[in-house]
């Protein structure tokens, strides 16, 4: 916070008169299956976002992101995104999505600062949008709710950025709480706490520095053919959470998925086991069961590295490490730690949950994994956090 407010003064040449903040993200898992109207699991990570405001007299929109060393001048009347905007484009667009609402923007100077780069995938991109939301509304006095700022969020994503599947996200860095998971049901729209609380256990991210290569191209199964197949092996089912779920039968799963072509079957098949793992993870949450959920974020990773081919040779080992740190006479059934790839798009990071006595082991791995493959990853041990807030 005196940090934030110090840069701000050192730009701008005095304080500001809002300053909000917005807790970074990972996806659990569910996090590709969004187009379907599924489920997401996500947490609000104590590595937060800060952004500041002052007011202008006059129409001039300037912006400081602190850790990227860059800054971008713009001016409110004909605001318009440019190519070369990059973190700024996130910026403009609420700014955006603000005066395509009715509401009136003034010139205002910003200043963006975070731990975490953008680049780590760790939400930090939307948690600049719902921070500068939620100050902005503060900063003019705008008479509007929550669920208003929602929908301005999701205007600057959909309409201004082109992004379409961030729901989870601005959930996530809304409403997410301590010793919580944000469970974002895109079937209704809506968000729900699931309480986390395992004792004796500690959450860590670890951003390989693995450069990112899309592998496929991930639009090409969004595609509403392949939602009519997936409709197909729904099935009501009042005593299941969410209230359905997908068929089991593997003759009729095989019958629907016959018109498609073996790539296809085989992501729609991801599609469908990776619900039942959100299920199975909300069961475990919901009975305190730690082996129960291991089970179903470990069964997450596999099915993204070999059925939805989004996985890498350094992730892979990063999580089997986990499983070498705290082996189990039945490391299947009975685990004691778990982790699954994470991140932007097709992810360079990785979150595990271990038992804290094996912290300093896991960070001997990173040491090996550098010497191994070159890349010095960053790790960070995060906690649920809570969600924005006016500092």
């Amino acid at each position: 916070m005196d940090e934030v407010i110090q840069q701000h003064k050192k730009e701008y040449g005095r304080r500001p008169d809002v300053v909000a903040s917005a807790p970074g993200r990972f996806h659990l898992m569910g996090e590709h299956t969004w187009f379907f109207r599924d489920k997401t699991l996500s947490m609000g990570i104590n590595l937060p976002v800060y952004v500041a405001v002052s007011l202008r007299k006059d129409l001039e929109l300037n912006m400081n992101f602190v850790q990227m060393g860059e800054k971008n001048h713009a001016g409110i009347v004909q605001l318009k995104i440019k190519k070369e905007d990059r973190w700024a484009a996130s910026i403009k667009a609420v700014i955006l999505a603000f005066c395509d609402s009715g509401y009136e923007c003034r010139g205002m100077d910003i200043t963006v600062w975070t731990q975490v780069l953008p680049s780590a995938g760790f939400g930090i991109t939307s948690a600049v949008k719902v921070a500068l939301a939620w100050a902005v509304r503060k900063a003019f006095g705008f008479d509007c709710g929550d669920s208003v700022l929602l929908q301005v969020l999701e205007k600057a994503n959909r309409k201004f950025l082109g992004l379409n599947n961030l729901k989870a996200d601005n959930f996530t860095a809304v409403y997410s709480k301590e010793k919580s998971f944000v469970l974002t049901d895109y079937g209704n729209g809506t968000c729900q706490n699931i309480p986390f609380d395992f004792e004796g256990k500690t959450i860590v991210l670890t951003d390989a520095e693995v450069p990112r290569i899309t592998t496929w191209n991930e639009e090409s199964l969004f595609q509403p053919e392949n939602v009519l197949l997936l409709g197909e092996l729904k099935e009501i089912r009042s005593n299941v959470f969410g209230g359905w779920q997908y068929e089991e039968n593997r003759s009729e799963i095989a019958e629907v998925f016959s018109v498609v072509n073996e790539d296809t079957k085989r992501r729609l098949t991801c599609v469908m086991q990776e619900h039942k793992n959100v299920l199975d993870a909300v069961n475990a949450l919901s009975k305190g069961d730690f082996s129960m959920f291991a089970r179903s974020v470990n069964k997450s990773h596999e099915i993204m590295r070999d059925l939805y081919d989004i996985s890498c040779p350094e992730i892979d080992w990063l999580l089997k490490r986990i499983q070498d740190i705290a082996p189990s006479h039945d490391y299947i059934r009975s685990p004691e730690s778990c982790g699954r790839i994470t991140g932007k798009g097709f992810g360079r990071c990785t979150y595990s949950i271990l038992k804290t006595e094996d912290l300093d082991k896991y960070r001997e791995k990173l040491a090996e994994y550098e010497r191994i493959f070159g890349f010095s990853p960053k790790l960070y041990e995060v906690k649920p956090a809570e969600g924005v807030k006016i500092l």
